[in-house]
């Protein structure tokens, strides 16, 4: 805001992931780490937001497909993603008549840097990563950025509000 006076779009991307076995092994620090990276983040950051935008500003978040399907080893993760869902199409709706947009992508697998160093993960696990997609792969970091650019553009989305993009390889999801 300093620099350049005025805030346009919000991409909040932030995650934290820990895969476990059983609600048990969950420690309450990493139930409320897990919460505080995935959700909190993207409260704090869109109501930071909300107080300097003007009516074209846009939101968008992006959160996993485990939001629909659930994951049985990324019980919180999931949560916390289905929590992203529920709270941009309700902020959609209060951020409409100040004319600024609220969706989301809802990514399938992606390949970071990450992946490799997943402690949940076995070495074969990572090698099938993404592998489970009808398209057979992963996703690669800058395929998502386009759906983002899309929703950012008042030329290409003005008219879309409340919504989650899929970026997941084919994968259907209600």
């Amino acid at each position: 805001m300093s620099e350049l006076g005025r805030l346009d779009i919000l991409v909040s991307n932030a995650a934290y992931q820990q895969r476990k076995k059983n609600i048990e092994d969950i420690t309450e620090e990493e139930f409320d780490k897990t919460f505080r990276t995935d959700m909190y983040a993207y409260f704090y950051l869109a109501r930071a937001a909300l107080r300097h935008m003007k009516p074209g500003g846009v939101i968008i978040a992006t959160r996993s497909m485990t939001a629909i399907r659930g994951s049985k080893a990324l019980l919180d993760y999931s949560s916390t993603k289905g929590a992203i869902n529920s709270f941009t199409k309700s902020l959609a709706l209060q951020s409409v008549e100040r004319g600024i947009r609220v969706n989301a992508v809802a990514a399938g697998p992606v390949w970071t840097p990450l992946n490799p160093s997943d402690a949940g993960l076995s070495p074969e696990q990572v090698a099938q990563f993404g592998k489970s997609t009808p398209m057979g792969r992963p996703a690669q970091p800058e395929e998502l950025a386009p759906a983002c650019v899309f929703l950012a553009s008042d030329a290409d989305s003005s008219f879309i509000t409340g919504t989650i993009l899929h970026v997941a390889g084919g994968e259907i999801a209600g």
